[in-house]
């Protein structure tokens, strides 16, 4: 607020009265009281971001009261929320909201309001929103605790989630098939680092109330952490693809080395490509089966995903990407055989700039899983301008969730990944070399004359590359593109490849790494 000597008394006295409410307002945040609303908009999330991100980093407590601290696995899934309770059941609302219990592995608290016309009221925690098994010794008063996170469904079945927030700035989404897979954060500081990553929470939420025809939420979340701190806004649109529209402005308390915008968390343990630690009955397991990008030049790029045997960090330089995202595109059945896991509903997930982003680079990282509980993939983008205090960088952009990625390209695209000992079978002295079996499908493959005369582009960073091919695949659309490298030495070799013939690029950019 401006002030000036020429300012009568009573403009100043309404001042102090403003400032009195203001306090009184800020307090009310701070403790959660359930009986006082509050005024809210993203302008106000975005300063007091920035007013936060000027302060000391205030450290959340996770220490929980004893009887939630000591539950074990059992005990914690145990407890449920109560769906009669769902913040706007009953109200005519196409949308539920239903609370997580804080425990086990999600010990910090999160505040979450509900937005009614401007106007924000904390939701207040209550044992009587959750039912406890009988391990569960619950006490009879408990002081307002918060909760772990949220979960929205949306009618006619609002028992099926359609997206949750749970956890660090963890999130998921479904699309058609109502199946759960990989996960997107709001940031990542620090991944694969010669030092502890650094996770930054969302510690307070804000529902906006929908109208009551609306299948759209809008929700703000406040993130901090000790490098950075941020506003968010999601606007989320449930249906055969989820779409989530999201504004970042992060506001960094001092230098970030690696900054990962829209970073996406998958498993990968193995697949067709690799079986290295696939010891099981399933033929697959994995959240997602490749990297895609459409970077600035308009190229497609596909990248097959690697359970490497070591840390391996890939960056894909880039001005202005078009998107990227991790995608699960084999959807049979039959190459998981896992009816539990249902690893071939799993949704795809693509990032898609809605401003310019400029230079920068898309990272891949692959970290050594032998545990399909445990993920072991992360992407995301890398801003070549640096990351410090007293900045304002605002990050737009759109998350699809779903079967299907909104970006068709003309171009065939590739359907499997295939590796084993090179040579030919049941032939002498075969070549120590690795052969590489790589189908495309679609474009103009569709109805292509199979004696067009077909050609394979494929460089290597080093070794040698014998006896390339490529042919249609007898009974389908798919064309095959087969080459053995002979390797030099032990060092990771980069290869890539695209197939082509007179009309120029049949194919999108197949990119991959392998270490001999």
């Amino acid at each position: 607020m401006h002030t000036s000597r020429e300012f009568s008394r009573r403009f100043v006295t309404l001042a102090t009265c403003s400032a009195l409410i203001a306090t009184i307002a800020s307090t009310a945040r701070a403790e959660g009281h359930p009986d006082v609303a509050v005024a809210f908009s993203s302008e106000w999330l975005r300063s007091e971001a920035k007013h936060r991100a000027a302060l000391p980093y205030d450290t959340p407590s996770a220490r929980l009261p004893d009887w939630i601290e000591n539950l074990d696995w059992d005990g914690y899934q145990s407890i449920k929320f109560r769906a009669d309770q769902s913040l706007w059941r009953g109200k005519r609302r196409n949308l539920e909201v239903r609370f997580f219990h804080l425990g086990l592995f999600f010990k910090h608290p999160v505040t979450i309001h509900e937005v009614d016309e401007s106007s924000a009221r904390v939701i207040p925690y209550s044992n009587e929103l959750f039912t406890y098994g009988p391990s569960v010794r619950v006490p009879e008063h408990q002081e307002n605790l918060g909760f772990a996170g949220f979960r929205v469904g949306i009618a006619p079945d609002v028992d099926a989630d359609v997206f949750a927030f749970l956890g660090a700035s963890y999130f998921r989404g479904v699309g058609a098939t109502k199946q759960y897979g990989l996960s997107a954060r709001g940031l990542a500081v620090d991944t694969a680092m010669p030092r502890p990553e650094e996770f930054p929470d969302f510690r307070e939420f804000w529902l906006e109330k929908p109208s009551a025809k609306s299948r759209t939420l809008v929700l703000h979340a406040l993130l901090d952490s000790p490098s950075v701190t941020g506003a968010y806004t999601f606007v989320v649109s449930p249906g055969e693809t989820t779409v989530m529209d999201v504004d970042a402005t992060l506001y960094p308390r001092k230098p970030i080395e690696r900054v990962g915008v829209a970073p996406l968390t998958s498993m990968y343990q193995c697949g067709e490509n690799d079986r290295r630690v696939c010891d099981d009955f399933r033929p697959e397991i994995h959240d997602s089966d490749g990297l895609m990008i459409r970077n600035g030049l308009g190229e497609s790029i596909w990248r097959p995903l690697i359970n490497s045997p070591v840390l391996r960090v890939n960056s894909f330089l880039d001005d202005n990407p078009k998107g990227f995202g991790l995608m699960q595109r084999d959807q049979v059945f039959d190459h998981y055989q896992d009816d539990g896991a249902m690893y071939h509903k799993r949704p795809s997930l693509w990032v898609e700039p809605l401003d310019g982003w400029g230079k920068g680079q898309i990272q891949l990282v692959e970290i050594p899983g032998g545990d399909e509980t445990a993920d072991n993939i992360v992407v995301f983008w890398n801003p070549a301008e640096p990351f410090g205090p007293g900045q304002e960088r605002r990050f737009r952009y759109r998350l699809s969730w779903g079967s299907k990625v909104p970006v068709p390209s003309p171009m065939a695209t590739v359907v499997s990944t295939r590796a084993g000992a090179g040579g030919i079978p049941g032939q002498k002295n075969r070549p120590h070399s690795r052969k590489f079996v790589i189908d495309f499908k679609g474009g103009r493959f569709e109805h292509m004359p199979w004696e067009t005369k077909v050609e394979p582009v494929i460089t290597v960073s080093r070794g040698q590359v014998l006896t390339p091919a490529v042919r249609p695949v007898i009974g389908g659309d798919t064309w095959r593109c087969n080459f053995d490298l002979l390797a030099d030495g032990e060092e990771p070799i980069d290869m890539r490849l695209y197939l082509r013939d007179a009309g120029g690029a049949l194919t999108e950019t197949w990119l991959y790494q392998y270490t001999p």
